[in-house]
């Protein structure tokens, strides 16, 4: 398959789990330059379509260690010894004079298979494990660290445990001691505070004693978690999401729903529960690419199915999760499940539903209860397949929806579309396939995805202006501009893509009649675990950066509006016209006018504006721009080149005029008072 994924990112058209790609990205095309002043109108009483509070949106993936190692705050990599080589990322210590064995053993319990026997033959200065962490650790200095093993005496007088922090040139910032070892498994933990930041240091465990010891779930966490949660989320990770004000949370992917085979396919029921009862599963991103490999990239569920719904809750989004129809990824190995096997997968959808939103009474919804959480979360939608395409999904999706709706009449279904045409042979013929099959079924929402280059966003602000207005809503689940080309190593989060997907974006909102949920994809990518580029969020064991790509996404999802307003130039809408892009809409709640617009060419100009549908307008307004000096600015950790900035400006009467900079997106907000009807 990995010689197949190679001949595919060749010639850049591999889509893989986040849908559509395109043929590869050719040199990019400025437009020409305008010459005079553009006149908008504006009338705030022509009102278009409201404008959905889910209209912007997360997608979020466990690609690119977004998960372990990035959003779930434990510092330890294989912490339960269930990945394929049991001691990966652990180290066997032994100081002279001492002899130590290390021996995986199997527990018959298949949710958690393996602990570790560690036999201590002499005494001596000490023996233990050294664990590297997720490309290393991110330890923080005077922020206090949660460590916690689970530890069984099998014979012997190993008394206790000690635990270093090591830093660079091999010293101690941090140490602590566990003690109280007994022949019964239990949990001993402590809590110890470092003396100093090391984004790359590692932990060792040491024995105190002679004799055999097992253990289990050995855990490092600091405390300064996303709400303070104990075992919880890294809160700058979740405060940038919550920035966003997102209107949902789709979860968990992506192909990781699919998995290479049906193995390996998510299965929430996996993922609930106590955490040392969640089954470790191989990321199936583990071996995907040759560019990027990442053999000790595993799932451990720390962050599963609950912790979603309760993300999602955090951040007032509605949750919105995927489920498996029976189908592995189409792009590896496609095996399906035989149609009389289908049960066990309509049933882990009920479930599921039960789970979230069932009484604490109910089997799921008690699970639920016993979690923490004996509300429901009150989940409104779910995704029957990620991106599955042909007869044999539109097979599968039938009766799981038949099974959905038959209990949950008012669920909302979100069907796929598959991949795009450049991918496979006869690929447009597929897509028009399934949407002869939504057109007769009438789903609620049907998921379409984009990775193209740049010119072809900038180019196809009008692709849902055809979309029929009484036919399924659509959901723009997966999209990202790429730089080079699909799945490309090469790829950029530069201001190009950026500034394309703003003019793309324009032309969602413009349809909103239609389009009610957006979302960027991939989320998250750690800088020295990556798989896939261009990601929306980037970030090492201590800090994170957000792209232009980011600051766009957030521009949009916080200046959203509650219905879209006529905006025309002449007559027409603004779909990319002398390079410029736009849309207006009225917030309801606040009175504000909203004016979004981007300017892809290379000159400012000049715009001037008439508002029609307001009893006035305020005499200033609230003017926020991101603007790059050409494509290619980029942000990093060190550089924040494209952020957004935010000035008054003075308005006289309805009619006024701004300047659109060169490399521009804008968003204007007036208030206007009472809005005529």
């Amino acid at each position: 398959m990995n010689k197949l994924v190679n001949q595919l990112l060749a010639v850049g058209s591999l889509a893989m789990a986040f849908g559509c790609s395109a043929p590869k990205a050719e040199t990019p095309k400025t437009p020409t330059n305008p010459v005079g002043t553009v006149n908008w109108q504006i009338d705030a009483s022509k009102v278009i379509a409201p404008i959905q509070p889910t209209m912007y949106g997360i997608f979020f993936e466990d690609i690119n260690f977004a998960i372990d190692g990035g959003l779930y705050a434990e510092l330890v990599k294989n912490r339960s010894f269930e990945f394929d080589k049991p001691l990966r990322g652990w180290t066997v210590l032994k100081d002279e004079g001492v002899g130590v064995r290390t021996l995986p053993m199997n527990t018959g319990n298949p949710r958690n298979p393996r602990f570790l026997r560690v036999q201590i033959d002499e005494t001596g200065s000490g023996a233990g494990l050294s664990n590297e962490g997720f490309k290393g650790m991110g330890i923080k200095a005077n922020v206090p660290h949660d460590f916690s093993i689970q530890v069984k005496a099998v014979e012997g007088n190993v008394s206790a445990i000690r635990i270093e922090l090591i830093g660079t040139q091999n010293k101690v910032i941090g140490e602590g001691k566990v003690e109280g070892i007994s022949n019964k498994w239990q949990t001993l933990e402590t809590s110890f505070t470092p003396t100093k930041t090391e984004s790359n240091a590692s932990m060792n465990i040491w024995f105190e004693g002679e004799g055999v010891v097992d253990i289990d779930m050995v855990s490092l966490f600091p405390t300064d978690t996303w709400k303070g949660r104990k075992k919880g989320l890294r809160a700058d990770l979740v405060q940038l999401l919550a920035d966003m004000d997102p209107g949902f949370l789709r979860f968990p992917g992506g192909c990781i729903v699919e998995g290479f085979d049906l193995s390996q396919r998510y299965q929430w029921k996996n993922t609930v529960g106590d955490i040392d009862e969640r089954v470790t599963t191989i990321n199936r991103w583990n071996f995907e690419f040759d560019h990027r490999p990442a053999p000790d990239y595993y799932q451990s569920f720390g962050v599963g199915f609950y912790e979603y719904f309760l993300l999602a809750e955090d951040l007032g989004a509605e949750p919105m999760p995927i489920i498996n129809c029976g189908m592995a990824c189409q792009f590896n190995t496609g095996e399906l499940v035989p149609l009389d096997d289908l049960e066990p997968y309509i049933q882990d959808a009920i479930d599921l539903i039960e789970f979230a939103n069932g009484p604490v009474t109910s089997k799921w919804g008690g699970l639920r209860a016993e979690m923490g959480h004996p509300e429901p979360f009150n989940m409104k939608m779910i995704g029957v397949g990620n991106e599955q395409w042909g007869p044999q999904y539109v097979e599968r999706y039938v009766p799981m929806v038949q099974a959905i709706k038959s209990k949950y009449p008012d669920m909302q279904i979100i069907a796929a579309t598959g991949s795009d045409g450049s991918i496979f042979p006869n690929g447009e013929k597929e897509i028009e396939y399934l949407w002869e099959q939504w057109r007769k079924l009438q789903p609620e929402i049907v998921d379409e995805h984009f990775y193209r280059n740049p010119d072809w966003f900038r180019e196809n602000a009008n692709w849902y202006d055809k979309y029929d207005r009484n036919g399924p809503k659509l959901f723009v689940g997966e999209y990202a501009s790429q730089s080079v080309g699909v799945a490309s190593p090469d790829n950029k989060n530069n201001w190009e893509t950026a500034l394309s997907e703003a003019a793309f974006i324009t032309g969602l909102e413009r349809n909103a009649k239609v389009v009610t949920m957006t979302s960027y994809a991939p989320l998250f990518a750690h800088a020295e675990g990556w798989q896939w580029t261009p990601d929306l969020i980037w970030f090492n064991n201590l800090e994170a950066y957000t792209t232009p790509n980011y600051h766009v996404q957030k521009l949009f999802s916080t200046n959203t509006g509650t219905h879209l307003v006529s905006m025309q130039e002449n007559g027409q809408e603004i779909k990319g016209q002398k390079g410029l892009y736009a849309t207006a809409s009225k917030d309801q709640k606040t009175g504000d006018l909203i004016v979004k617009y981007v300017n892809t060419t290379a000159a400012d100009q000049d715009v001037s504006f008439s508002v029609d549908g307001v009893d006035q307008l305020a005499k200033s307004g609230t003017l926020i721009t991101l603007k790059g000096d050409n494509f290619d600015v980029e942000n990093s950790f060190e550089s924040q080149n494209i952020q957004p900035k935010e000035t008054s400006v003075e308005v006289s009467g309805k009619e006024f005029s701004l300047s659109a900079p060169a490399y521009s997106m804008s968003v204007l907000r007036i208030n206007a008072g009472q809005f005529v009807n």
